[in-house]
């Protein structure tokens, strides 16, 4: 490649050479970054195998003719093919822990990792929760956050997808939980038999079908089966509702992620008494219920 079309050698340099390609580009971000500079540093510190506690330091190292070589491809795909930034490196970060990834499963990027992080806290009691449900695990990253998170409790992770299931067992074997995180295929609850939960949690697919056709290009190369829901994005949240309670404990709780299609499941659920969670880094469109909210009203949409 001509020296006219490398990037800086330096690597904050690099950084600011990469994230101005990015911005002229006009992309559009929502793949665990949400911004053109930080998705450029984490395109440089892949290539250049930087940890990224090392920011400082790594700033003004010098990157070799093939780690710029190396960027300036990423950065050219990254453009030409709108293929998000995880799956160009392979790795995401969600709640502190390293998640590997690629194209058969969504990019990690839940506003669930903050309610995991806090323990389910003050709707859960930590010591008190032995079971845990995730529900279309993806790629495991709820699962193995929740058993981080609870380092007493075992976790059931299920989902449709046989190749996500792959992806999955890879990062439990990583965070050597196989002994506490258990993978199923399955849809919803029909893989898990009579168990119940003191935690149900899913970020399931969510989407409407019309609403998954008009998508921006970088989300093309996310699995379909990861979005889509119906035609009215509801067709997954019905089927966790309806035998939620079934799967609970006494005192279990529910944590659903819908994103955007919050107003739609308030409508459809006028009864349910939606506890939709705030988040202080951003993001919404989570509720939770409890086991006795769900026996009291029902869950079946009018």
């Amino acid at each position: 490649m001509p020296v006219a079309l490398l990037p800086p050698a330096k690597t904050s340099a690099a950084i600011r050479w990469a994230e101005g390609r990015l911005r002229r580009a006009r992309l559009v971000y929502g793949h665990g970054t949400d911004n053109p500079r930080d998705e450029a540093a984490a395109l440089v510190f892949h290539v250049a195998g930087f940890r990224h506690e090392d920011a400082a330091r790594a700033y003004q190292r010098q990157l070799s003719r093939v780690v710029r070589e190396a960027l300036a491809a990423l950065v050219t795909r990254r453009i030409d093919e709108r293929v998000p930034a995880a799956y160009l490196t392979g790795v995401v970060w969600f709640a502190g822990h390293e998640i590997r990834l690629d194209p058969r499963v969504l990019v990690p990027r839940s506003p669930l990792a903050e309610v995991i992080t806090q323990q389910f806290m003050p709707f859960a009691s930590p010591r008190s929760v032995k079971r845990i449900l995730d529900i279309g695990t993806g790629s495991g990253c709820i699962a193995i956050a929740c058993a981080h998170a609870f380092k007493n409790a075992r976790v059931d992770a299920v989902d449709v997808s046989a190749g996500a299931l792959q992806v999955a067992s890879e990062n439990v074997l990583l965070h050597r939980l196989k002994s506490r995180v258990r993978l199923s295929r399955g849809s919803v609850y029909r893989s898990i038999g009579e168990r119940r939960y003191d935690i149900i949690v899913s970020n399931p697919p969510y989407v409407p079908t019309v609403d998954v056709n008009a998508l921006p290009a970088e989300y093309v190369h996310e699995p379909r089966v990861g979005l889509e829901a119906g035609a009215d994005g509801l067709r997954v949240v019905r089927a966790i509702l309806r035998g939620a309670a079934k799967h609970l404990t006494p005192r279990g709780i529910l944590v659903v992620e819908v994103g955007d299609s919050a107003a739609a499941v308030a409508a459809a659920w006028p009864k349910l008494p939606f506890l939709w969670l705030g988040f202080a880094n951003g993001g919404g469109g989570v509720f939770l219920l409890t086991r006795s909210q769900l026996l009291a009203v029902g869950a079946s949409p009018r």
